[in-house]
């Protein structure tokens, strides 16, 4: 298959490349040459810009088409549009968020987020979701049951640029004492990026169509299972004070971003806990969490020590939590 990959350098993106290319696909990279530009030297790269420069595109032909970086509609009608009567097939990336509540865990028939203004294009924590949506029918309309929407969770693994999973591992391997959001038996929901890339090569390769929640694992993993499995394959001595989330919050503690994985309250409590057998019956397969854990500890051991971090609480922060949370006698 001829496949173009926009934004295929880059994380997912990076590992989708791969897989493609070992399958013996020929792979067209379109992006902008700020990331990645050095990988994949077998590939073909393209260098534009899907807003406002695809001329690099013209006259060109492919099987199919996946697009893992779309997040403003006006952008993706553009490119879908453009590439419609040129390829076959086009896979969009979405995102879980596009759902309008997360009471309860939501199906690929849930209402989506709707925005007043359709029109705007700034990315926001409550903008983000509703894009995607709007993206996602743009795709739809140019692609009419020859479009893939996959609505992922959260990716993790390595070359993941977020430290939203990679925190958890580093954390539980440097040991001692460890700040858990209670309770230990909440669900997380999480997929290792590459197997979110073998799953959408193989849907392309086979000409799947639909809307499909992607994310996992196929069996509930609960936060204690997941930091366990961290402690396990890092062989450290970490041990796990499960704190209440109104303890965490009235530290200022900020869910996701300081405590990555952790959304308390029950306006959040369905989000992992998306629906994703309509995906598993479609093939999508999860490698243990455990290898994930293991691959991912091994990629950060590769960056520099003193590289910034995008996620995770501070360790002075961790420290004032837990003593305060002890004062309490509650260790």
């Amino acid at each position: 298959m001829d496949v173009l990959i926009i934004g295929g350098t880059r994380f997912t993106g990076r590992h989708l490349t791969e897989a493609a290319l070992v399958a013996g696909h020929a792979v067209t990279l379109f992006h902008r040459g700020k990331t990645g530009s050095d990988l994949f030297p077998e590939a073909e790269h393209v260098l534009g810009d899907r807003d406002g420069d695809l001329g690099a595109l013209d006259g060109r032909t492919f099987d199919a088409v996946v697009d893992m970086c779309g997040y403003v509609p006006r952008v993706v009608r553009t490119s879908a549009r453009a590439l419609a009567g040129r390829a076959g097939h086009y896979t969009f990336v979405s995102s879980i968020s596009v759902y309008a509540g997360f009471r309860t865990g939501p199906t690929e028939g849930s209402p989506v987020g709707t925005l007043e203004d359709p029109t705007v294009e700034e990315i926001t924590g409550e903008t983000y979701g509703p894009l995607k949506a709007l993206c996602e029918r743009e795709v739809e309309q140019a692609f009419p049951g020859r479009a893939l929407v996959v609505r992922s969770g959260l990716m993790v693994g390595p070359h993941d640029p977020t430290d939203r999973f990679t925190y958890w591992p580093r954390r539980v391997a440097a040991g001692g004492e460890v700040l858990a959001p209670a309770p230990p038996d909440q669900p997380v929901q999480l997929i290792d990026a590459r197997d979110l890339a073998a799953w959408m090569l193989r849907s392309v390769e086979a000409g799947l169509a639909g809307t499909f929640n992607a994310t996992g694992p196929a069996e509930e993993l609960t936060f204690e299972r997941l930091l366990s499995a961290c402690r396990e394959v890092a062989g450290s001595d970490a041990r796990f004070t499960w704190v209440d989330p109104d303890a965490i919050l009235e530290a200022g503690v900020e869910p996701w971003s300081e405590l990555p994985l952790w959304l308390p309250g029950v306006d959040d409590a369905g989000l992992h806990r998306a629906d994703v057998s309509r995906a598993v019956a479609a093939g999508l397969a999860f490698r243990p969490i455990e290898d994930t854990i293991r691959d991912t500890l091994a990629w950060e051991a590769t960056l520099p020590p003193d590289r910034s971090v995008e996620a995770g609480l501070d360790p002075a922060k961790e420290r004032a939590v837990l003593e305060a949370w002890g004062a309490r006698g509650r260790r």
